[in-house]
């Protein structure tokens, strides 16, 4: 199995955070959990479904991901091919003209949100392409046709540090309080760029922090108050929501 990953150049550095070029053999069933950043992936060979409530359906070989608030299931065909854009949390507002917060918990296919024939035209390069470098340059070169001369918000850009910052922990009211911001305008404009609630990403930079912690040697009770849940109870229903399993059970498997 592949899993390379390559670093844009300059000019989408504050947008996109890498891409990855994935390959694999085998036909395989996983589950992604959430990330803090809306993800693209085009298919170059091999098929890839989504499995919701044991029904398997067979996604566009180009498509997006919005955030989630929960895992997600997937299964690739054997000997498939992906390169993923990863975009940075403030990233994706930059390229489409939809609100990043229409695309919470879904999957749609690339053709939804961009212009088809560039879509198609991308398709078509990258499944006739050659190495990783050049399919990386194709996808670079789409992403600089569609990028937009638009204001980066720095509130939001502030809002998403201040959150890295306490890693999940601080408390909305203490961020509006901390921007000098209302609740209902500051929630509306973060939708919007980021793709969820304040709150919702908070709770997902708190996850992907716990999931660091579990490779290491502290206990879970240990990585449950230091994240700052009320209990246990509150730590294993968040953790069970994210990954449908118990921290104990998942730690088990690392």
């Amino acid at each position: 199995m592949k899993f390379d990953k390559h670093f844009p150049t300059e000019r989408l550095r504050p947008y996109i955070k890498y891409f990855v070029v994935s390959e694999n053999e085998l036909e395989n069933e996983y589950k992604v959990f959430p990330s803090s950043g809306l993800v693209i992936g085009f298919q170059y060979k091999g098929k890839l479904a989504n499995i919701k409530d044991n029904a398997i359906n067979e996604l566009s070989s180009s498509g997006i991901t919005g955030i989630t608030d929960g895992y997600k299931i997937f299964k690739n065909s054997a000997d498939i091919g992906t390169i993923l854009i990863f975009f940075t949390e403030i990233g994706f507002t930059h390229f489409a003209s939809h609100p990043a917060n229409e695309l919470f918990n879904l999957s749609l296919s690339l053709h939804d949100i961009f212009d088809k024939n560039s879509v198609s035209e991308v398709e078509e390069k990258l499944s006739t392409a050659t190495s990783e470098k050049s399919r990386v340059g194709i996808v670079e070169k789409f992403l600089l046709s569609q990028l937009k001369d638009i204001e980066t918000d720095k509130l939001i850009v502030e809002a998403v540090k201040l959150i890295y910052q306490t890693n999940g922990t601080i408390r909305i009211k203490e961020l509006n309080e901390k921007l000098f911001i209302s609740q209902s305008p500051f929630e509306k404009r973060f939708r919007k760029v980021v793709g969820t609630t304040a709150k919702k990403f908070a709770s997902i930079v708190r996850f992907n922090t716990i999931l660091d912690n579990l490779n290491k040697t502290k206990t879970l009770t240990e990585i449950c108050y230091e994240n700052n849940f009320f209990d246990q109870a509150h730590f294993i229903k968040d953790f069970k929501q994210f990954t449908g399993d118990t921290p104990e059970n998942f730690k088990r498997f690392l």
